[in-house]
């Protein structure tokens, strides 16, 4: 009933594109809006303190509003699309034939409760149903409330996240991780995130980003 109501209620007032604002789709992210995303080469991106970095797109454009959209303004249907952009990048690589389990990077508890949600919980979901790999939630949590990075100076950036991920080490079973988050700026989030696995003698893990900053290219 449920679902009959809300598939009604879709009818009546057309969903709207995030991005063109048209609603002919009546859907949040059109087809034509989804083709204009520009996809890196199917390739490893760069290497951060001995791990691999797989990134999906730049940090542009559409994937902008599109990552800016469910982190900041509640547009949490985007997720899928997210989801859907990091995945048929992903089919692309050989690396993709191999079994991994998703940590998305952790939000600190008070922040998600302000928030309602973290961002990148949505995004692995909707990951790992394109998949068939698992998410593992509960193995490394964010145990100090740094301040938003994107003001800071890399040096800033480590020292604000030094200490700032705690590893529960017995919820993890010898799985390759495939730890995601969807902006790579100067890998301080990721590099305290490996330190922090390897501290528990966590060493098999690849990362892999939604979008990088022009950061990175240079």
């Amino acid at each position: 009933m449920i679902n009959f109501l809300k598939q009604l209620l879709d009818l009546i007032y057309k969903k709207r594109c995030y991005f063109c604002l048209k609603s002919k789709e009546n859907t949040i992210m059109c087809s034509k809006c989804y083709k204009k995303i520009n996809f890196l080469q199917p390739k490893k991106f760069q290497t951060l303190d001995n791990v691999p970095v797989y990134c999906a797109s730049l940090y542009a454009d559409e994937v902008k509003k599109m990552i800016r959209g469910i982190k900041y303004h509640n547009q949490k249907e985007l997720a899928f699309f997210q989801a859907k952009l990091m995945y048929d990048y992903w089919k692309k690589l050989t690396v993709s034939q191999e079994n991994f389990v998703i940590v998305p990077v952790p939000l600190f508890k008070e922040r998600e409760v302000k928030r309602k949600y973290n961002h990148m919980q949505l995004v692995a979901e909707e990951f790992a149903k394109l998949t068939g790999y698992s998410v593992n939630s509960d193995l490394i949590f964010r145990i100090k409330d740094t301040k938003p990075q994107y003001k800071l100076t890399k040096k800033q950036r480590e020292k604000n996240l030094k200490d700032a991920f705690k590893c529960q080490k017995e919820n993890y079973h010898d799985e390759k991780l495939l730890l995601i988050d969807d902006i790579l700026t100067t890998g301080s989030t990721m590099s305290e995130m490996i330190k922090t696995f390897r501290k528990s003698k966590i060493e098999d893990l690849t990362i892999f980003v939604t979008s990088c900053s022009e950061y990175n290219l240079h």
